[in-house]
């Protein structure tokens, strides 16, 4: 057997992690902050105070502003919210093509695969909408 060399009582120094490769992140954040403060806080005080109603008043691409929606009676048409959801459905869906298109070398047949199983998918339910009358604006 051989002997175990004795240890010294050298007291050990923890390591720290080297951090100085986000100095220019953490910086370029501070700086970020720092310029939206001081925008928002000089905004005010450098810029012009005309202020009257016209400013003041709501901005409704052009016309007067309306209290409550005119069609319904006060309520609006769900087919405002049926289209709003089905353009962030079908717009999120598209997001996940442009990964795709970046990688398609790399992800070879396989990839090809699952991209057309995911178009058709998104075709079946663009057919489904357009069946029921998702698209139709009456």
């Amino acid at each position: 057997m051989l002997p175990v060399p004795a240890q010294a009582d050298t007291p050990t120094v923890p390591t720290v992690p080297n951090l100085d490769m986000y100095l220019p992140l953490v910086l370029l954040f501070v700086l970020a902050l720092g310029f939206a403060v001081l925008s928002v806080l000089l905004g005010p005080l450098v810029g012009p105070s005309r202020a009257n109603k016209a400013k003041l008043a709501a901005y409704e691409c052009g016309i007067e502003p309306s209290p409550q929606p005119v069609v319904g009676g006060g309520r609006m048409p769900v087919a405002y919210y049926i289209t709003a959801m089905l353009f962030i459905l079908f717009d999120i869906e598209m997001v996940f093509l442009y990964p795709f298109a970046v990688s398609a070398d790399a992800l070879g047949m396989f990839g090809l695969v699952e991209i057309v199983l995911f178009i058709a998918t998104v075709g079946f339910a663009y057919a489904y909408v357009w069946r029921r009358g998702g698209l139709d604006w009456n």
